[in-house]
């Protein structure tokens, strides 16, 4: 799990990536929990915390708030 000020240095592609992943992995999760249970619980609750870090840190870049890293990045 990327923490925020780990996000912030990406760019927004990478930042929307992590968000993709993961949302499968919480929708992995969700329908395991349902169907047979997880060994540990608190994983979905992570998960779903970790969905709204991203998503705070997409919408703070769109609001001006705080800016992600440029999209060219030097290696």
């Amino acid at each position: 799990m990327a923490k925020v000020k780990e996000m912030r240095q990406m760019t927004r592609a990478e930042v929307e990536q992590k968000l993709k992943e993961e949302g499968q992995n919480l929708f992995h999760l969700t329908l395991r929990h349902s169907t047979q249970g997880l060994p540990k619980p608190t994983e979905l609750k992570k998960s779903r915390r970790q969905v709204a870090r991203i998503k705070t840190v997409l919408q703070e870049d769109k609001l001006g708030k705080a800016k992600l890293a440029s999209g060219a990045k030097t290696a």
